[in-house]
């Protein structure tokens, strides 16, 4: 198993939500199919088909905890798969 499965797996449990890198969320979301446009410290996630957008921004080197919540909610609503 990869580290990148490893990953979707830890987010997609729910129990670590805190635990997430940012890097490793970024990862996530362009396996995901996700395309990603930077404007300073906001990565801005977008995919075609998908309504919602994701700003997110790193917590020194984390992802915040509700950004992560928001990822597993739309992977499980849409029923994403890595690309």
């Amino acid at each position: 198993m990869s580290k990148l499965e490893k990953t979707l797996l830890k987010i997609l449990s729910g129990f670590s939500d805190k635990d997430i890198s940012f890097s490793e969320l970024c990862s996530v979301l362009k396996y995901m199919g996700f395309q990603e446009r930077i404007k300073g410290s906001h990565h801005i996630f977008f995919k075609d088909g998908i309504e919602e957008i994701f700003n997110i921004q790193p917590k020194r080197s984390k992802a915040k905890p509700y950004q992560v919540k928001q990822v597993r909610n739309i992977i499980l609503k849409y029923r994403l798969r890595g690309e």
